[in-house]
């Protein structure tokens, strides 16, 4: 990469895959699915330029208008807030284009179906009788009436209603951010990050199978199934000791010139289900990365170590190596090769946190990050780290496998392990599945792909694909245990943003560098919250807030600017599961926060809220409709005597208390940490692991990533992935023959 700032970068453009195809719906099921859209997103006018309009009166609209004008900088911000506030979704190409590509490739077949269904009979004079109390179909009532219904879906009698809601406001509000033509101009987002500089990240080399008919062979010691955190700790320490090792990646490598991605590619490229995967009942939102080097390419750079109080529970579960010194040792081990450090400069929303937490006597601390004990100060990366100062697997233990003769092949997705039986014991020999090539998108389009049965033979098999995709492979694999795919934990956040009078530009500064740790027990055995802020893209950040009316949602995306935000990272005790589609064998996943859980949730917020005001917030807005925002009385002042005992702000937690523990179905829960559907035990008839990570019932077969975390971990579980992995491949090394020194030098026992 050619010595440049940032301000004269422009990364390389990633291409898109097409739009998948549509016709799973008809014109007129589209038709009226983007009627809604623009009800949800409006164009706000004031005489109806089109029939999609939501018309306000003149005195509303200067109002709007003007404080919309207010928020944005320079002498055209009067022009800027006119097409933001009369902009329509509907007629925007790349709106429509996101819409389809969101539900073609992250909705699945049954999905599909219910929504077609409600789509259909809002077509019809008797469906939109029941559905809407008028037999004009949606699609040709005035904005503000298809809002006035859309709005009472939301409690609706009828659960497919009130399903059709939820779907449907996370669907547009995703795609709107990420297709809107004015949204980041009035933010004043900027397409890279000011700070920091481009830097050129480690080369990949993957091999390239020749087309043929009949499937490829390949031969190695170990084939590592993932290239994330696990997996590539895994292929550093066995190949240092001297191994033949192969990781295999179904997602693709993209250079550090190509970061970061502008948000709608990201999503795409290096996401699960392009950032699309939803429980069932459309209460939880996951993000798990999908891309070399797995989540620790787009994850926030957060390297906590794994608690004593966790590291106990799980010694007290029969697993004794949690407390031993050798696990410290790996935990430090890891950490040292990343560079993780504490020497951080915090951004605003981070410090608002440190101050607030220490004016009310709450536990905080600084979060270590990953950053090769250099400043890293990028809030981009979770879309791609274009300075490689973030030292995830890409930079670090891959490179590190890549030196020590490991080879590597993307695009390719494993189909099932294979065994052979042996003194009547399944004995892993290898992994088959499919290779594609790049092609113009990537592998991710049927156009111009060669597509490879390959076979790899091997005398060990790691499983290293996450915790949403490890127990499908040992499912298609024939494997029977009923543990596999449940125990599933995901930290589940609410997510809350807090406005300022000033502009805070949230994206500026590392994402997450503070974390409080006050209310971590509340149940006096390790289940609590902790208190952290977010990555402040627009696109990962504002589809958080709750849509209540389609110019209230607008308004609330342009205070962004001024926002900083809090996530609730809940250690949950109760779990769901992981389980494959039936149709297409997609990952799908049932999780409902549970009330025990969500009550936890709630003190959080509240503590949230009393660290927002006394740091001077104006507004404290979270991810429930359940609880009305909390607008600071003009009178009081965060510097007032009486602190967080002010009248009005105590009204307000009794009410949101009085609501706890929430209604699921009306607040919006997110995960980035995904763990335990693999999980380690003692025995198969609790566990789908051993000590050692090997799958009960079998040899050679292992699982290292966080799907063996016997419980949620309670902090970001890189570090102990990370640290499970190093424990697990160098004990794999040891039972081949081999070892590898804590420098990396190969050795021979």
């Amino acid at each position: 990469m050619t010595d440049q700032t940032m301000s004269t970068y422009v990364p390389k453009e990633v291409p898109l895959p097409p739009v998948p195809d549509s016709s799973f719906w008809s014109e007129d099921q589209w038709k009226i699915l983007f009627a809604i859209a623009d009800a949800i997103v409006p164009s706000v006018q004031t005489a109806p330029q089109s029939p999609d309009s939501k018309v306000i009166s003149a005195a509303e609209y200067d109002a709007v208008h003007s404080e919309l004008s207010s928020m944005i900088p320079g002498p055209d911000s009067k022009d800027l807030a006119t097409k933001f506030l009369e902009e329509e979704a509907s007629t925007n190409p790349v709106f429509r284009a996101v819409v389809q590509r969101i539900i073609g490739v992250g909705v699945h077949e049954e999905g599909k179906n219910g929504l077609g269904l409600i789509l259909n009979a809002l077509n019809t004079r008797a469906g939109s009788l029941i559905l809407t109390g008028s037999t004009t179909p949606i699609h040709q009532q005035p904005v503000a009436f298809r809002e006035k219904v859309f709005t009472g879906w939301d409690t609706s009698r009828l659960s497919p209603l009130r399903g059709v809601h939820r779907g449907l406001t996370a669907i547009i509000k995703k795609s709107w951010v990420l297709a809107s033509p004015n949204l980041n101009e009035v933010l004043g987002f900027p397409r890279v990050p000011i700070y920091g500089k481009p830097t050129t990240g480690f080369q990949y080399e993957f091999l390239q199978i020749p087309p043929g008919d009949e499937p490829e062979t390949i031969e190695t010691d170990v084939v590592i199934v993932g290239s994330g955190c696990g997996g590539s700790v895994t292929a550093k320490n066995l190949a240092e000791a001297g191994l033949r090792v192969l990781v295999v990646e179904k997602s693709y490598s993209y250079s550090s010139d190509s970061f970061p991605m502008q948000a709608n590619e990201a999503f795409n490229n290096m996401y699960e289900s392009a950032g699309a995967v939803v429980s069932e009942n459309g209460s939880m939102v996951v993000l798990a990365g999908s891309t070399w080097g797995g989540g620790g390419t787009v994850n926030w750079s957060a390297a906590l170590q794994t608690q004593a109080y966790v590291r106990q529970e799980w010694a007290d579960e029969g697993l004794p190596l949690f407390t031993s010194l050798d696990f410290q040792r790996s935990l430090d081990r890891v950490c040292d090769r990343m560079g993780v450090n504490s020497d951080i400069k915090h951004n605003t929303q981070n410090n608002v946190i440190l101050d607030g937490a220490h004016k009310l006597g709450y536990a905080a601390n600084t979060v270590p990050q990953n950053t090769g004990h250099e400043e890293h100060y990028c809030g981009h990366c979770t879309l791609g780290c274009a300075s490689t100062g973030k030292k995830g697997p890409t930079e670090s233990f891959l490179a590190d496998a890549a030196k020590a003769g490991a080879t590597f092949i993307e695009g390719f997705c494993a189909d099932k392990v294979l065994f052979e039986t042996q003194k009547g014991k399944k004995v892993a020999t290898g992994v088959e599945g499919t290779w594609s090539s790049r092609d113009q998108y990537l592998g991710l389009s049927d156009s111009g792909a060669t597509k490879r049965k390959v076979i790899i033979k091997a005398k060990k098999v790691v499983v290293s694909s996450g915790t949403l995709n490890s127990p499908l492979l040992l499912l298609r694999s024939g494997l029977k245990n009923a543990q596999i795919g449940r125990n599933l934990h995901l930290h589940p956040v609410a997510g809350a943003a807090a406005v300022f009078d000033e502009d805070i530009r949230p994206w500026e500064g590392s994402a997450l560098t503070t974390v409080v740790t006050e209310f971590e027990d509340l149940d006096g055995h390790g289940h609590g919250i902790k208190l952290e802020s977010a990555a402040m893209m627009p696109a990962i950040f504002i589809p958080v807030l709750p849509w209540t009316d389609g110019l209230g949602y607008k308004m609330s995306a342009a205070k962004f600017r001024r926002s900083t935000s809090f996530i609730t990272l809940t250690k949950d005790r109760d779990s769901g599961r992981v389980f494959p589609d039936p149709n297409d064998g997609r990952v799908r996943f049932e999780y409902t926060t549970s009330s025990f859980d969500r009550r936890h949730i709630v003190e959080g917020i509240i503590a949230a809220a009393k660290i927002a005001y006394i740091a001077g917030a104006k507004e404290f807005i979270t991810s429930s409709r359940e609880i009305e925002p909390f607008i600071r009385p003009a009178a009081s002042e965060p510097d007032g005597p009486e602190g967080t005992n002010d009248a009005a702000l105590q009204a307000w937690i009794a009410e949101v208390r009085r609501k706890s523990p929430l209604n699921p179905e009306r607040t919006l829960f997110a995960s980035a940490h995904q763990m335990g559907t693999c999980r380690m035990g003692k025995s198969p008839k609790s566990s789908v692991v051993d000590s050692e990570c090997q799958v009960w019932g079998t040899e050679g077969l292992y699982v290292v990533d966080a799907s063996v975390f016997p419980s949620a971990s309670g902090v970001n579980p890189m570090v102990t992935n990370m640290a499970i992995a190093d424990w697990a491949s160098r004990n794999l090394a040891r039972n081949m023959g081999h070892s590898v020194s804590d420098s990396g030098r190969m050795a021979r026992l």
